[in-house]
């Protein structure tokens, strides 16, 4: 766990929600337009919570002399669970427990510690008791601000606890590293559910029951409490997801650039017909960029006919798919566009 001034997993407990006080025996005449608000706010969070808590299972796990914790979310019947990567550490093993009472180990199917996400597989689970209840993913780019959410986990070890809060903000970045390199988490869900240690790899619910997100850390107490955050479940990441379950790992294309995004000023936005780009900052000497002619403060528009506009959508231009493949990189270069050419290769050891 980090430093508590810093974005850390598994940190200190957030400030729960202000309880709402309730006037007991009052008369169903005597609602108020706020009673009946409350009202239907209860009925969703109750409606949410029986629809999804079913298929989020506690997670425990020992490697070595280290014991873990968190939870999981079932996404397949066949017994695929999704999870954060730091839940299950460098554990190839662990216990899993549905709220229902089954109780079994799981194997780790895949883990990608530059997302925070794993996948895992419960055989024990699929083999007792009725069908495992699945999830429904949905799409987190659909997301408002001020729009209900409820994460449901295992705090604590209390599997099945819920709590619920909005979406405080969208579009957050998180950094992830695996020790040898460091990527940018891109739109990522901020929300002011209360999150505590164990909430980890559990699910983040709107109000139509479908899963749009993976709660993955809260914000330190020197920063402030009640600012969880999730990763964001939508078209990207179900790739990963499905990545993992095939072989067990993400490929990832690697050109040698690191930069941040900026607007273009009005000249270079009107001749690049963008608004945006990555600016490079630098350039790994001998990469695929740098034998494609990329230089610093360059600003890179496009991947393969992509747009760039900042560093995730370099990140998501670079798939595993475009390893060994010539890409076109279109750049902006001192009044100019250019078009070069390049071979990504694949990242080592992600």
């Amino acid at each position: 766990m980090g430093s508590a001034s810093r974005v850390s997993s598994l940190p200190t407990s957030a400030r729960g929600r202000t309880p709402t006080t309730v006037q007991v025996g009052a008369s169903p005449a005597g609602s108020t337009a706020e009673d009946e608000l409350l009202d239907a706010y209860s009925r969703t969070v109750a409606g949410v919570v029986e629809a999804t808590a079913p298929s989020v299972a506690s997670v425990d796990v020992t490697h070595g002399r280290s014991q873990g914790g968190g939870s999981a979310v079932v996404m397949s019947a066949d017994g695929h669970l999704v999870t954060n990567a730091h839940v299950v550490g460098r554990a190839r093993k662990g216990r899993l427990r549905l709220p229902d009472g089954r109780e079994g180990s799981f194997d780790v199917v895949g883990v990608d510690r530059l997302s925070d996400l794993a996948v895992i597989k419960g055989d024990e689970l699929v083999s007792i008791g009725p069908p495992l209840p699945v999830v429904r993913l949905g799409d987190a780019s659909r997301l408002r601000v001020g729009q209900l959410v409820v994460a449901i986990g295992s705090p604590l070890g209390l599997s099945g606890s819920v709590s619920a809060g909005v979406v405080s903000a969208l579009g957050r970045s998180m950094t992830h590293s695996d020790g040898r390199h460091a990527r940018s988490v891109e739109n990522v869900i901020q929300t002011d559910a209360a999150l505590h240690p164990g909430n980890s790899g559990g699910a983040l619910v709107d109000s139509a029951g479908t899963v749009v997100g993976i709660n993955t850390a809260v914000v330190g107490p020197a920063i402030g409490q009640g600012l969880g955050l999730a990763i964001p479940v939508d078209r990207y990441t179900k790739g990963l997801l499905d990545e993992l379950q095939r072989s067990g790992r993400v490929r990832r294309a690697y050109l040698g650039v690191s930069g941040g995004g900026r607007p273009l000023p009005p000249k270079a936005a009107a001749l690049a017909g963008a608004r945006d780009g990555l600016e490079v900052i630098g350039v790994v000497a001998q990469g695929p960029a740098h034998r494609a002619g990329v230089r610093a403060a360059d600003i890179l528009l496009a991947v393969g006919g992509s747009p760039i506009s900042d560093l995730g959508g370099l990140q998501r231009a670079l798939s595993g798919d475009t390893i060994g493949r010539r890409l076109q990189l279109t750049v902006f270069r001192r009044d100019r566009v250019l078009d070069l050419v390049a071979t990504p290769v694949e990242l080592e050891g992600a």
